[in-house]
Protein backbone atom coordinates (compact mmCIF):
# COMPACT_ATOMS: atom_id res chain seq x y z
CA UNK A 1 0.00 0.00 0.00
CA UNK A 2 1.62 3.06 -1.19
CA UNK A 3 1.32 6.67 0.82
CA UNK A 4 -1.29 8.98 -0.28
CA UNK A 5 -0.35 12.61 -0.75
CA UNK A 6 -1.94 15.24 0.91
CA UNK A 7 -3.30 17.78 -1.60
CA UNK A 8 -3.59 21.80 -0.50
CA UNK A 9 -6.21 23.77 -1.55
CA UNK A 10 -3.70 26.71 -2.94
CA UNK A 11 -4.32 30.44 -0.36
CA UNK A 12 -7.42 32.28 -2.57
CA UNK A 13 -5.51 35.33 -4.25
CA UNK A 14 -5.69 38.50 -2.75
CA UNK A 15 -8.07 41.41 -3.23
CA UNK A 16 -7.60 43.70 -6.13
CA UNK A 17 -8.20 46.91 -5.14
CA UNK A 18 -6.22 45.90 -1.79
CA UNK A 19 -3.37 44.95 -4.46
CA UNK A 20 -3.89 47.67 -6.72
CA UNK A 21 -3.70 50.15 -3.48
CA UNK A 22 -0.55 48.16 -1.64
CA UNK A 23 1.51 48.17 -5.38
CA UNK A 24 0.53 52.16 -5.13
CA UNK A 25 2.05 52.76 -1.75
CA UNK A 26 4.95 50.59 -2.58
CA UNK A 27 5.64 52.56 -5.57
CA UNK A 28 5.19 56.09 -4.19
CA UNK A 29 7.71 54.68 -1.15
CA UNK A 30 10.27 53.59 -4.31
CA UNK A 31 10.08 57.26 -5.10
CA UNK A 32 10.06 59.15 -2.25
CA UNK A 33 12.91 56.78 -0.74
CA UNK A 34 15.08 56.45 -4.17
CA UNK A 35 14.32 59.07 -6.45
CA UNK A 36 13.00 56.87 -9.03
CA UNK A 37 9.72 54.23 -9.64
CA UNK A 38 9.75 50.72 -10.05
CA UNK A 39 11.18 49.03 -13.87
CA UNK A 40 12.68 45.94 -14.90
CA UNK A 41 13.87 46.22 -18.50
CA UNK A 42 17.04 47.50 -17.17
CA UNK A 43 18.61 44.53 -15.45
CA UNK A 44 18.28 42.32 -18.79
CA UNK A 45 20.34 45.39 -20.07
CA UNK A 46 22.93 45.29 -17.83
CA UNK A 47 22.73 40.95 -17.61
CA UNK A 48 23.54 41.25 -21.21
CA UNK A 49 26.37 43.89 -20.40
CA UNK A 50 28.23 41.54 -17.91
CA UNK A 51 27.77 38.58 -20.15
CA UNK A 52 29.38 40.94 -22.88
CA UNK A 53 32.42 41.61 -20.44
CA UNK A 54 33.43 37.73 -20.40
CA UNK A 55 32.16 36.92 -23.95
CA UNK A 56 33.43 39.65 -25.98
CA UNK A 57 34.92 42.27 -23.64
CA UNK A 58 36.42 44.74 -26.55
CA UNK A 59 33.16 44.73 -28.31
CA UNK A 60 31.27 45.60 -25.38
CA UNK A 61 33.83 48.18 -23.88
CA UNK A 62 33.56 50.20 -27.44
CA UNK A 63 29.23 49.67 -27.33
CA UNK A 64 28.18 53.26 -27.10
CA UNK A 65 24.95 51.52 -25.33
CA UNK A 66 26.99 48.55 -23.38
CA UNK A 67 30.38 50.38 -22.58
CA UNK A 68 29.05 52.80 -19.85
CA UNK A 69 27.75 49.90 -17.86
CA UNK A 70 30.49 48.12 -17.62
CA UNK A 71 33.50 51.33 -16.99
CA UNK A 72 33.54 50.52 -13.46
CA UNK A 73 33.89 46.07 -13.83
CA UNK A 74 30.49 45.95 -11.78
CA UNK A 75 27.12 46.39 -13.76
CA UNK A 76 25.24 43.93 -12.22
CA UNK A 77 25.36 45.85 -8.88
CA UNK A 78 22.75 48.82 -9.76
CA UNK A 79 19.59 49.25 -7.83
CA UNK A 80 17.45 47.49 -10.62
CA UNK A 81 19.62 44.75 -10.34
CA UNK A 82 18.94 43.90 -6.48
CA UNK A 83 14.78 45.23 -7.50
CA UNK A 84 14.60 41.87 -9.86
CA UNK A 85 16.34 39.87 -7.58
CA UNK A 86 13.96 40.89 -5.00
CA UNK A 87 11.17 40.55 -6.91
CA UNK A 88 12.13 37.14 -8.07
CA UNK A 89 12.58 35.57 -4.65
CA UNK A 90 9.64 37.53 -3.44
CA UNK A 91 7.22 35.62 -5.83
CA UNK A 92 9.20 32.41 -5.20
CA UNK A 93 8.20 32.34 -1.62
CA UNK A 94 4.85 33.45 -2.01
CA UNK A 95 3.71 30.68 -4.16
CA UNK A 96 5.06 28.57 -1.71
CA UNK A 97 3.46 29.78 0.95
CA UNK A 98 0.22 29.93 -0.94
CA UNK A 99 0.93 26.28 -2.28
CA UNK A 100 0.76 27.60 -5.76
CA UNK A 101 4.16 26.16 -7.00
CA UNK A 102 3.39 23.52 -9.80
CA UNK A 103 4.95 23.53 -13.11
CA UNK A 104 2.54 23.10 -16.14
CA UNK A 105 1.75 24.50 -19.88
CA UNK A 106 -1.65 26.34 -20.03
CA UNK A 107 -3.26 28.52 -23.06
CA UNK A 108 -5.35 28.44 -25.64
CA UNK A 109 -5.25 24.33 -27.30
CA UNK A 110 -3.82 25.70 -30.67
CA UNK A 111 -1.11 26.98 -28.79
CA UNK A 112 -1.12 24.00 -26.45
CA UNK A 113 0.90 21.48 -26.38
CA UNK A 114 4.70 21.04 -28.15
CA UNK A 115 4.29 24.76 -29.44
CA UNK A 116 3.42 26.29 -26.36
CA UNK A 117 6.96 27.07 -25.19
CA UNK A 118 8.20 28.17 -28.32
CA UNK A 119 5.28 30.68 -28.69
CA UNK A 120 5.84 31.78 -25.09
CA UNK A 121 9.67 32.69 -25.81
CA UNK A 122 8.65 34.29 -29.02
CA UNK A 123 5.97 36.34 -27.00
CA UNK A 124 8.59 37.21 -24.55
CA UNK A 125 11.01 38.56 -26.81
CA UNK A 126 8.74 40.38 -28.99
CA UNK A 127 7.85 42.01 -25.28
CA UNK A 128 11.22 42.72 -24.35
CA UNK A 129 12.57 44.45 -27.95
CA UNK A 130 8.88 46.01 -27.80
CA UNK A 131 10.29 47.33 -24.36
CA UNK A 132 13.58 48.46 -25.22
CA UNK A 133 12.20 50.57 -27.94
CA UNK A 134 9.73 51.94 -25.55
CA UNK A 135 12.34 53.04 -22.87
CA UNK A 136 10.47 50.90 -20.16
CA UNK A 137 8.22 47.65 -19.44
CA UNK A 138 4.80 47.74 -18.25
CA UNK A 139 6.21 48.14 -14.61
CA UNK A 140 8.69 51.11 -15.34
CA UNK A 141 6.86 53.27 -18.44
CA UNK A 142 3.08 51.99 -17.58
CA UNK A 143 3.50 52.28 -13.57
CA UNK A 144 5.78 54.83 -12.79
CA UNK A 145 5.35 56.58 -16.15
CA UNK A 146 1.77 57.25 -14.75
CA UNK A 147 2.46 57.92 -11.72
CA UNK A 148 4.23 60.73 -12.55
CA UNK A 149 1.61 62.09 -15.26
CA UNK A 150 4.13 60.91 -18.09
CA UNK A 151 1.73 61.56 -21.55
CA UNK A 152 4.12 58.54 -22.37
CA UNK A 153 3.26 56.48 -19.85
CA UNK A 154 -0.62 56.77 -20.32
CA UNK A 155 -0.12 56.68 -23.80
CA UNK A 156 1.66 53.29 -23.06
CA UNK A 157 -1.13 51.79 -20.86
CA UNK A 158 -3.92 52.83 -23.66
CA UNK A 159 -2.17 51.17 -26.30
CA UNK A 160 -0.96 48.31 -24.28
CA UNK A 161 -4.49 47.34 -22.82
CA UNK A 162 -6.05 48.67 -26.74
CA UNK A 163 -3.76 45.93 -28.31
CA UNK A 164 -4.38 43.02 -25.56
CA UNK A 165 -7.91 43.65 -26.08
CA UNK A 166 -7.59 43.18 -29.71
CA UNK A 167 -5.77 40.27 -30.09
CA UNK A 168 -7.51 38.58 -27.10
CA UNK A 169 -10.71 39.18 -29.00
CA UNK A 170 -8.65 36.76 -31.97
CA UNK A 171 -7.18 34.03 -29.76
CA UNK A 172 -10.19 33.29 -27.87
CA UNK A 173 -11.54 29.69 -28.20
CA UNK A 174 -15.39 29.05 -29.73
CA UNK A 175 -17.16 27.26 -25.98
Amino acid sequence: MGKQVEQRKPAPYMNPLLAGILLGIVLLTTFVTTGHGLGATGFTTRLTAWMGMYIAPVATNANDYLGGMVEDGKPLSAWISWQVIGVALGALVSAYLAHRIQFKLDGARFLGGSKRPWTALMGGILAGFGARVAAGCTSGLGLSGAAVLSLAGFTFLGTFFAVGLLVSRFLKEEK
